[in-house]
């Protein structure tokens, strides 16, 4: 009667300071689910402007935990990237209102946190005295057991021993029969694992890509001699200077830049309704970069390599790889694009045909560099040797322009002083 007198009565107060919901917490089971009015509801932030939903990968926190403002306490997994949901204020978290591997959309209530400081420490303090008391009733039996008259019977100790000899011994005529049984033939077990929506989304893109583009690749092999002469004589000291590794990436990106110059249709776009029907040309380039993570392949943007030196290319490629690779990409990251460069080489792939990223015109494939023979001035040499290609939107290309431009970055890569001219 004493607690259903105190329900009403928290019922009848039009306002609970947090002093009031903390003491509550000493009633009973039945008594605790009484809301407070200063518990927060946390509800799944705006993600961005084309994603209004995603998965509740996982709980950071438990039910009891205590949060401090800002810390993480859920992530949400979207198409494009993880969102953490992080907590307005601090406090202990009472509810959760949506499950792991749910579907959840922007503004849909996700976790009820109970707002106040940090649990007071009281409440562990039973734990320590638990411990001394339970340690005198384990070291009772000890002495107990010395006083017994039956640990004076060593007698049963050797009889189990002579006991065990002849068990040992019908164990042998065990084997054959285990000889005779079928071998195995490995493991035929199957398992079911939901794609994430990261890999969903990127199935859907590439499909998309196959149905609307008229994908055409072409090739070239590219000697790589002088430009990894020009990396091994500069690579160092621009480390030293700038912090920053010297790779052939950035090479290649300014090498595109250039050749876009004579042939502007790779920069370009076919944007519409009905499959398009209006050529769009830029003045700028952003180039995607193709970086592999464990939940798939994302496409970082470099803004404005048009006016970037090698270093700045290479600088913001390492930067976008490290967050990629450490699931830190945001949207801004991943929006645009206007040519995509694909260094499978990385990997060891030797030739391959990349898959147009839409609405861009053209992607370019990178691949291992090969020590092969090869005809120079008349002569076999071997010389450090990769295939490119060249993937086309037909549509907006020709066969002719797709062609020239691929000739022109292996000119640019096989005398890396042209870029300077």
């Amino acid at each position: 009667m004493l607690y259903k007198g105190l329900r009403v009565a928290v019922r009848a107060v039009p306002r609970l300071s947090v002093y009031n919901s903390n003491a509550l917490r000493n009633l009973p089971t039945q008594f605790q689910h009484v809301r407070t009015y200063a518990d927060r509801v946390v509800k799944v932030p705006t993600m961005a402007e084309s994603i209004s939903e995603g998965t509740l990968k996982q709980w950071s926190k438990q039910i009891g935990d205590f949060v401090e403002q800002d810390e993480e306490i859920a992530t949400i997994e979207t198409d494009k990237i993880d969102v953490a949901v992080n907590a307005p204020e601090a406090g202990i978290i009472r509810e959760f209102l949506a499950n792991e591997e749910d579907t959840v959309t922007v503004g849909q209530d996700l976790v009820r946190i109970e707002l106040g400081g940090a649990p007071a420490e009281s409440g562990d303090k039973p734990a320590p005295s638990e411990s001394k008391e339970s340690a005198p009733k384990e070291t009772k039996p000890e002495p107990a057991a010395e006083l017994k008259p039956e640990a004076s019977k060593p007698a049963p100790a050797p009889e189990k021993k002579e006991a065990a000899a002849p068990k040992k011994a019908e164990a042998k005529p065990s084997h054959p029969p285990t000889q005779e049984a079928p071998a195995t033939l490995g493991n035929r077990e199957e398992r079911r694992v939901k794609m994430n929506r990261m890999r969903l989304r990127i199935a859907e893109r590439l499909k998309q890509s196959q149905n609307t583009a008229a994908s055409l690749t072409t090739f070239n092999e590219v000697d790589m001699s002088a430009l990894m002469e020009f990396r091994k004589l500069y690579k160092d000291e621009v480390l030293k200077k700038t912090g920053v590794k010297l790779g052939f990436m950035s090479a290649f990106s300014r090498a595109c830049v250039l050749a876009m110059r004579d042939i502007p249709a790779v920069n370009a776009s076919i944007e519409g309704p009905n499959g398009g029907d209006t050529i769009v040309y830029r003045d700028y380039v952003d180039i995607s970069v193709a970086v592999a993570t464990e939940k798939g392949l994302v496409t970082p943007v470099v803004r404005n390599v048009e006016g970037l030196d090698m270093v700045g290319i290479e600088k913001s490629i390492a930067d976008l790889g490290k967050k990629a690779r450490d699931g830190k990409l945001t949207i801004e990251d991943m929006a645009g694009g206007t040519f995509t460069i694909s260094n499978g080489g990385v990997f060891g792939s030797l030739m391959g045909t990349p898959i147009i990223n839409l609405p861009q015109t053209a992607v370019l494939g990178l691949h291992a560099i090969k020590d092969r023979p090869v005809a120079i001035g008349g002569k076999v040499e071997i010389r450090p040797m990769m295939y490119l290609a060249l993937t086309y939107d037909h549509r907006l290309l020709d066969g002719r322009e797709a062609v020239q431009f691929l000739v022109k970055i292996k000119e640019y890569i096989e005398d890396p002083r042209k870029m300077l001219l």
